[in-house]
């Protein structure tokens, strides 16, 4: 997703961890984890819409392909 190799991410942390200290490190990631899992869910529900709508349309389609046969 990211495409970050290990010596970046080492220096990710590191950065990290030299701003806010080893007593928030655990608080910072819980909270990045939380939002990256809201995020994930809001685009799964989106996806969910725009499959569903898109399977309406097709049904309306099809069904005004089979009046127009009759």
């Amino acid at each position: 997703m990211f495409n970050i190799g290990g010596s970046e991410l080492f220096f990710i942390v590191f950065i990290v961890l030299m701003l806010f200290g080893s007593k928030k490190l655990p608080e910072i990631a819980r909270g990045l984890g939380k939002g990256i899992r809201e995020m994930k869910d809001a685009a799964s529900g989106i996806e969910r819409e725009i499959t569903k709508e898109m399977k309406d349309v097709k049904d309306d389609i099809d069904i005004k392909k089979m009046i127009g046969k009759e």
